[in-house]
């Protein structure tokens, strides 16, 4: 199976409670698309924790960027807002220690805007099963065809 490399989705937002739910099943139908079903959850699940970080520490009606991005090998998700605040990853749980849970890697970066949170899964592309039946291992008998006669 030939996988494309590097599928890309980005959108521009104004983050608000519905959004997240919204951009949670766009991801979803994404990744479906690219054959990585078994990362829904996962993915959604970190990208949830993201969106509401936004919503809750930067505010209603503030602009962010979401990238999801395939490569054939890694699922990278990030959120850019415009907010100068970092996020700290808290001893408590939740929030940045959900989306270190569910990820492979993870981090911040500050921008000229503001920041970019992202993170990462290894998502290698599925193997296709093959469609026609494999030989026999040598030593192994193959079954004999039933007579027509008997059939009848």
């Amino acid at each position: 199976m030939t996988v494309p490399l590097d599928r890309h989705y980005s959108v521009e937002l104004q983050v608000s409670a519905e959004r997240v739910s919204q951009l949670r099943r766009i991801v979803a139908a994404h990744l479906r698309h690219w054959s990585l079903d078994l990362h829904v959850r996962p993915v959604c699940r970190a990208l949830d924790e993201l969106l509401t970080n936004v919503h809750r520490h930067v505010g209603d009606g503030n602009t962010c960027v979401l990238e999801l991005r395939w490569t054939g090998r890694h699922v990278t998700v990030s959120v850019a807002d415009n907010s100068a605040r970092m996020p700290r990853l808290l001893p408590a749980g939740g929030g940045l220690s959900r989306v270190m849970a569910l990820s492979d890697s993870w981090g911040t970066c500050r921008t000229t805007d503001g920041k970019v949170v992202w993170f990462t899964r290894y998502a290698e592309a599925p193997k296709a099963a093959g469609l026609l039946p494999y030989a026999p291992p040598p030593g192994v008998r193959t079954a004999r065809a039933v007579p027509v006669a008997v059939l009848v």
